[in-house]
């Protein structure tokens, strides 16, 4: 297994195991696989596990198992402070405790700020006292790394990011996502800072594995390196020394096999132009399905109302490249949830956007389209029922 280091020059295995995904059996996870694959994963050097308060059943599955075989002082623990449910400093501590219940421990190795959309919400935490809360906590030894896992765009990213002296962030992160969310950008950002980055979504919810298209998996095995599909997704984020860890939602022994095989041989700056050529090429097959030729460039943008073009459109696309639903989640993640509206409904037509767009997108017209399949009525009430509740001051 290789390492890279966090802040205080602690080893990660590149490789962090995601507990989120745990097989279950009636609703309840199945404990005695969830053991084996965990396991597994720890005999071959993983040493960071992922889970949070809201994965059902997670934190005390992998409580009870690293308890069971004696290896909570082995691995590193990252779980995550749901903040959308913050409301008191009191409910911070309420949470915390519960979790130190749940993992059978008295400390945390990675404590992150969950599913962190717009710089409101870190806003918001400052003002319940987050900041010397994690302070005490660090100095009582119950908290040893403070980070947050991030769903929103580059700039809200950037923000939060040099806000506060963060130990380590959490971002969604793929060849397909180069310019998604934080994107390259944001991971460079943290290298820059000296912020370890862990990756979620390698693989993109199995986009680039199960679900590629045909032709792309043909490319894949015809191409001559002999990796599967996860080996590429894999090995195209390990390239790149800025990735700290690499989550995998591992549910199968084979599955961790393969990953910790991969993991264990891997170097930075190991892809050749031949590499990069390939993921290339099967992002141009998934992106064949695109509605709107957008290549999120940004010359576009700003936009004098606000409408965040680019988002909007990579989001409408994703309807069609991987489904309606997975869309649609994204674009609550990444233009609803923003504290400033960005819908497209607050286009007045000034063309200004048309007039810089290097691909001559009637955006205009392109807006109110994605508008119509994005926010159909039922969900144009369910995102402003979560505006109030996640974005409430």
């Amino acid at each position: 297994m290789n390492y890279r280091n966090d802040r205080h020059g602690e080893p990660i295995s590149i490789l962090g195991f995601g507990c989120m995904r745990f097989t279950k059996n009636g609703g309840n996870i199945d404990l005695s696989k969830a053991e084996k694959e965990i396991m597994e994963a720890y005999n071959a050097g993983v040493n960071y596990y992922d889970t949070a308060y809201l994965y059902s059943g997670s934190e005390a599955a992998l409580g009870e198992i690293l308890k069971r075989n004696g290896i909570r002082e082995k691995v590193k623990i990252a779980t995550k402070l749901p903040q959308y449910l913050v409301g008191s400093r009191q409910a911070i501590d309420r949470y915390f405790d519960e979790e130190l219940r749940r993992l059978q421990t008295d400390y945390i190795d990675y404590y992150l700020m969950h599913h962190v959309t717009d710089i409101m919400q870190w806003e918001k935490l400052k003002k319940l006292g987050i900041e010397e809360w994690t302070a005490q906590k660090k100095e009582s030894g119950q908290l040893r790394n403070i980070g947050f896992s991030y769903h929103g765009n580059t700039e809200n990213f950037l923000k939060i990011l040099n806000d506060y002296d963060w130990d380590f962030c959490q971002i969604q992160y793929n060849y397909l996502d180069i310019h998604t969310q934080a994107g390259a950008a944001g991971l460079k950002a943290a290298a820059d800072k000296g912020i370890p980055v862990v990756i979620m979504e390698p693989l993109r919810g199995g986009k680039l594995v199960d679900l590629l298209p045909t032709e792309a998996k043909e490319l894949i095995r015809n191409s001559g390196f002999g990796y599967t599909p996860a080996e590429l997704a894999f090995r195209w984020l390990w390239d790149q020394p800025e990735v700290t860890c690499v989550l995998s939602g591992m549910n199968s022994v084979e599955m961790v096999r393969e990953n910790c095989r991969t993991a264990s041989d891997v170097q930075p700056h190991s892809f050749t132009p031949e590499h990069f050529a390939l993921t290339d090429k099967v992002t141009e097959i998934i992106n064949r399905t695109m509605k709107v030729g957008c290549t999120g460039c940004a010359y576009c943008m700003p936009c004098p109302q606000g409408v965040d073009i680019p988002a909007i459109f990579r989001c409408y696309n994703r309807m069609y490249s991987e489904g309606k639903s997975e869309g649609r989640f994204e674009y609550v993640q990444t233009v609803a949830l923003q504290k400033e509206k960005t819908f497209a409904t607050q286009c007045i037509g000034c063309g200004k956007c048309e007039k810089h767009c290097p691909q001559s997108i009637p955006i205009r017209a392109e807006l109110k389209n994605a508008d119509k399949a994005l926010r159909p009525i039922t969900r144009k009430i369910q995102i402003s029922a979560m505006r109030t509740f996640m974005l409430r001051k």
